[in-house]
């Protein structure tokens, strides 16, 4: 849908940078109850007598969980506008990662997993409505970066305090007080968050159904693009630390100390690349270009993970996964932002949701895929393929994918 001219009125509001800080920490926590199931690996391991295929079929089995949950929580979040639907997703991965906490077998860890996962998918149908809300279209490359580096942060600090909680408590205390840090953002995200008034119309229009969503060719190659691209990032959020300590034997402590530093890294790689295209906005390429070309030179940096697992210099390969993390979180940055300029506001939670539907089946094939060949064949074949899919990633968005521009089919919101 056209963006409307900016006059005194519909002058964006400062409200707005307090709203993208909102969803900037639910994403924080978001990853930061990934990265404990993460960095908690090895004594789950030990615990449940879990092979790495085992370890990779129960991340899976997160990842089979957060494909459906895709599928479902995007238009539930339409339906329900960001204020109710993003409470709701934090309330169930919240609770379900507590309840890991006080899981007594395999069977219950796969079903807190499982939970975690339907939760933690609805974050990004939400956070992308709340930034096409409350920002104007040059801006939300950067405010989708800015939100996105909650992912980074909340990595970054995972090992970290995880690993410091780990060592003075224990894994299911562990677990148990990162689940409540979610219960005190929604107190926060209850008090605070509202639509503002100026979009409130096209936002509350009854949404498209997901079955006509999927008939454009723009969502399919979307999916399809995302489905080689977002497992690479997956695969070091839940392997990274497994991999320091199988390959270049790590220690806990370590761990705690390196380990973030890629993440540090990927969160420059937000910023980057939101301000990297707001570079080329300002200087009259148009919009949708820009986005693709942000896009496409920040995903080709990911190739980096080939070199990373040939150099035996920890320090070396860890600095290489920094590359490709941060390549990774530049070319988010930019695609997140893809959808709002094809379809209207009332549609953005279904659309990122079905979309992130490929992400979750990639993830759920490629966690399953790297336990296998880990256990056989060590990390060289798992490194190298997650070096060349972001190339398949970035040749789906450009020759396939087409042109970001708003599709005639839901522009008039009165015939939705």
């Amino acid at each position: 849908m056209a963006e409307p001219q900016l006059n005194a009125e519909t002058k964006p509001s400062g409200l707005r940078w307090v709203m993208v800080g909102l969803i900037f920490l639910a994403t924080v926590i978001n990853y930061l109850c990934r990265q404990a199931y993460a960095v908690s690996a090895p004594t789950l391991q030990q615990v449940f007598s879990l092979s790495n295929e085992d370890y990779g079929l129960l991340t899976s089995g997160f990842f089979f969980a957060y494909t459906l949950s895709n599928g479902v929580s995007g238009p539930i979040i339409d339906r329900l506008g960001v204020k109710r639907g993003y409470l709701l997703c934090m309330f169930l991965w919240s609770t379900a990662v507590g309840l890991i906490g006080a899981a007594q077998n395999v069977w219950m860890l796969a079903g807190f997993l499982m939970l975690l996962g339907l939760g933690e998918a609805g974050n990004w149908p939400a956070a992308v409505k709340v930034v096409t809300e409350w920002f104007p279209p040059k801006e939300r490359s950067l405010a989708s970066g800015i939100f996105n580096s909650g992912a980074g942060i909340g990595a970054l600090v995972g090992p970290t305090a995880v690993g410091l909680l780990l060592i003075h408590f224990g894994w299911r205390p562990a677990f148990v007080i990162v689940g409540f840090i979610g219960y005190v953002w929604m107190i926060g995200f209850a008090l605070v968050y509202r639509t503002p008034a100026t979009v409130a119309a096209e936002v509350t229009a009854r949404p498209p159904p997901p079955w006509q969503l999927l008939k454009t060719r723009f969502l399919l190659f979307f999916a399809l693009s995302k489905m080689f691209m977002d497992p690479v990032w997956y695969f070091y959020v839940f392997w990274l630390p497994k991999f320091l300590t199988d390959v270049h034997h790590f220690n806990l402590k370590q761990i705690v100390w390196l380990a973030p530093v890629p993440f540090i890294i990927a969160d420059l790689g937000n910023l980057a690349g939101g301000g990297f295209t707001q570079v080329l906005i300002s200087r009259g390429i148009p919009i949708p270009h820009a986005r693709k070309t942000g896009a496409g030179v920040f995903g080709l940096l990911m190739v980096s993970a080939i070199p990373a697992i040939i150099a035996h210099d920890p320090y070396v390969s860890i600095a290489l996964i920094s590359v490709a993390m941060f390549g990774y979180t530049g070319y988010l940055a930019n695609t997140l932002a893809f959808p709002a300029e094809v379809f209207p506001k009332n549609s953005l939670g279904s659309v990122w949701g079905l979309a992130s539907m490929g992400s979750g089946m990639g993830g759920m094939f490629f966690q399953w895929l790297s336990g296998r060949m880990v256990d056989r064949f060590g990390y060289y074949p798992v490194f190298i393929g997650y070096g060349i899919m972001p190339l398949i990633g970035v040749a789906i968005m450009f020759f396939l994918m087409g042109p970001l521009r708003p599709d005639p089919r839901f522009q008039n919101l009165s015939e939705i």
